[in-house]
């Protein structure tokens, strides 16, 4: 069992047993029906990557390689454009969050670190002072809202530190999302954001520490509670998954591509559990 399979149970049961309904919700199931959700407050998780700590279970398995190509899509081509993310990722999911015909996720997610040249702004940062403590993404942006229509970023935020342990330096990484569907997505934000944590650190020939994960709303939805239960009978395997970046040591950020990753020791339980997405 992984430090992920524990974290993963004690909080299905905790929604489960402790966890209240949500009002007024805003999502829908693709049959018009309200997604309903019971939902905790304030969870927070922490990975030694550095010790192979990965935020990613074996109860089911997580489709690690989509993933990561999402986080491609938003860093390296700061984009919110569907046809990208369709044409050159072969990634679907996002396209039942497009607004009107208009092709995008409306200005969100790529469109802002973009418009605020996010990424180029932290390499500098980090190149000219490693220690300072302004590295933070932020993708909340109200403005952009009022421009257009479209879903409010859940990993709204990530933050980074560097610390020198025993002559090498060491990339933290503390992401906070506002809202997670914690059977669907808890562990494919957390491997995404640990990739980008990897290809930052990769840049500048770092290595990555620890991975820090809030979750301010942590919710499981009312057509998943079947779900639930049968990933709380599930045994986990013995494998210790790692994520792996196969690219040399000071690799520029915007060199680095989805195939250079490869999860290693992942042996998830099967069959794979089968989720109606709440839009």
């Amino acid at each position: 069992m992984t430090k992920a399979d524990d974290i993963f149970k004690d909080n299905i049961q905790k929604i489960m047993t402790q966890g209240v309904l949500s009002e007024q919700a805003r999502p829908k199931y693709k049959d018009g029906r309200t997604a309903n959700s019971k939902y905790i407050t304030g969870s927070f998780a922490e990975y030694d990557l550095a010790r192979g700590e990965f935020p990613i279970t074996t109860l089911r398995p997580i489709p690690i390689k989509s993933a990561i190509k999402e986080i491609f899509w938003i860093y390296q081509e700061q984009s919110n454009d569907l046809t990208i993310l369709n044409d050159k990722y072969h990634v679907k999911y996002w396209n039942d969050w497009e607004i009107g015909d208009t092709g995008t996720i409306g200005e969100r997610y790529g469109a802002i670190v973009k418009k605020h040249d996010i990424i180029t702004k932290i390499l500098k940062q980090l190149k000219e002072n490693p220690w300072n403590r302004r590295n933070v993404i932020s993708l909340w942006d109200y403005e952009a809202f009022e421009e257009s229509e479209g879903l409010l970023p859940c990993a709204f935020q990530t933050m980074f530190d560097v610390r020198r342990v025993d002559g090498e330096i060491y990339l933290d990484a503390t992401l906070t999302q506002r809202s997670n569907d914690m059977l669907v997505a808890h562990h494919i934000n957390a491997m995404q954001y640990v990739a980008l944590q990897m290809m930052i650190a990769k840049h500048f020939g770092w290595k990555v520490g620890k991975f820090f994960y809030f979750v301010n709303n942590l919710h499981i939805y009312d057509n998943q509670f079947d779900q639930a239960e049968e990933l709380l009978r599930r045994q986990p395997t013995d494998c210790q998954p790692r994520l792996v970046l196969n690219v040399p040591d000071g690799t520029n950020f915007f060199d680095i591509k989805p195939e250079d990753f490869e999860l290693i020791n992942y042996e998830p339980v099967k069959p794979q559990l089968k989720f109606d997405l709440a839009i």
